[in-house]
């Protein structure tokens, strides 16, 4: 839970805008309310926060040292809050143009929110038409059972395996990593993990079917083949359905797990985990982009979208 003194989105957004414009007029414009409501609420974040955020003058208004590095956090909250806000709008679409969309959800998670936010500005122009996006967040081996059925016209998938039967296009690259909490051994080993060490432990790992666990598999197969030494993976210590599960759980201590340098970024910045090198295997996966038929997704914001996600 966030403690007391964290403001509202809203405060930080007028907070941010305060910065940019440097007039208490100005943003109650922006805001549609007085200025003297602003001041209030400008008054009011800072008793919540516990110290002057912003310097009143004669010619104008402007963050404080202290404002300036709230109003620099707060940024990247209203951009976390952005893309929150696309990915839950394309769960809950249900207007005229409609694209529907199925990701694995490490790409779920992690990617699409901002490739929805730059479809949803690239709409912004006078004239276009606005598409909401659906969106089923699954894992990888269903995306392409969606895709096969015609269910949705269009899918993401990380497996390293690209199906045959459907079209697909490569949109970029992402690095699994191997990740223990700071307890435990492998945290202190003070040297790389090789892959039949990795092959062999009982790891914390998503279930049969995702993109995650069938790269690493995939990865481990290609290692054995280049050392023409077996690597099988060793039955999980644990199985869990979703990435946020498999974190909480390695965090725990109990086992190492393989995740997305993605998804991990958070942990390991806030040193809840750490990442161990492994030797013998590369752990690169090529994220792609499928379609049923033709050389070219489906015209249209389909089309559009594959460009944007093949932009980064």
């Amino acid at each position: 839970m966030l403690g007391p003194h964290v403001p509202s989105l809203a405060d930080l957004d007028m907070l941010v805008a305060i910065g940019e414009l440097g007039s208490l007029g100005r943003v109650a414009q922006r805001l549609g309310v007085s200025q003297q409501a602003v001041s209030l609420r400008v008054r009011a974040m800072e008793r919540q926060v516990g110290a002057p955020l912003v310097e009143r003058s004669a010619r104008g208004s402007r963050l404080t040292q202290t404002g300036r590095i709230v109003a620099g956090w707060a940024a990247e909250v209203l951009a976390a809050a952005a893309r929150l806000d696309a990915g839950i709008a394309s769960l809950r679409s249900e207007t005229a143009r409609h694209l529907d969309v199925a990701a694995s959800l490490t790409i779920a998670e992690y990617l699409l929110p901002r490739w929805l936010i730059a479809l949803r500005e690239s709409q912004e122009a006078p004239g276009r038409v606005t598409t909401d996006v659906g969106l089923s967040a699954v894992n990888s081996e269903a995306v392409l059972a969606l895709v096969r059925a015609g269910t949705v016209p269009l899918g993401f998938i990380e497996t390293p395996e690209v199906p045959t039967d459907l079209r697909t296009l490569a949109i970029g690259h992402d690095t699994l990593r191997v990740a223990v909490a700071p307890a435990h051994p492998w945290a202190r080993l003070g040297r790389p993990v090789t892959a039949a060490e990795l092959a062999a432990t009982p790891l914390i790992t998503r279930e049969e079917g995702s993109g995650t666990r069938r790269a690493l598999e995939f990865f481990l197969a290609e290692a054995s083949r280049t050392s023409g030494r077996p690597l099988t993976l060793a039955p999980p210590r644990l199985e869990l359905s979703s990435t946020a599960s498999v974190r909480t759980a390695i965090v725990t201590g109990v086992a190492p797990g393989v995740l997305s340098s993605l998804a991990l970024a958070d942990d390991l910045a806030l040193g809840r985990l750490v990442t161990v090198e492994v030797t013998g295997i590369d752990l690169t996966r090529t994220l792609h982009a499928v379609w049923r038929t033709g050389d070219t997704p489906p015209p249209g914001p389909a089309r559009d979208l594959v460009a944007i996600a093949a932009k980064g």
